[in-house]
């Protein structure tokens, strides 16, 4: 399965902007092959649906670590740690909308 998404706000300025499209991958297979330094897609429990970059991965506690490259950026400095759980996908086509 593929969702196209719209990005909103800033967490990846300046390599993703709003208005930027990512298609992103909910296969089984590619939710399996996530690393350090892919881009995923979460639906957070406070902050809703965001983009971040992974930052480290905890396989045997179910953690991942993201982080956002704004420098006001929302991300597990703040929340912690995400479960694998609230995973939506993992970002295998970035469109960048023309400036």
């Amino acid at each position: 399965m593929l969702q196209l998404i719209k990005v909103s706000g800033k967490s990846l300025f300046p390599e993703y902007r709003e208005g930027d499209f990512v298609l992103v991958a909910k296969i089984p297979f590619f939710l399996r092959h996530i690393r350090q330094g892919d881009i995923i897609v979460f639906d957070h429990p406070v902050y809703g649906l965001m983009i971040k970059r992974v930052e480290r991965l905890v396989p045997e506690r179910d953690e991942i670590y993201v982080i956002g490259t704004h420098e006001f950026s929302v991300d597990s400095r703040t929340f912690g740690p995400i479960s694998w759980k609230v995973l939506v996908g993992k970002v295998i086509w970035h469109i960048q909308i023309p400036r």
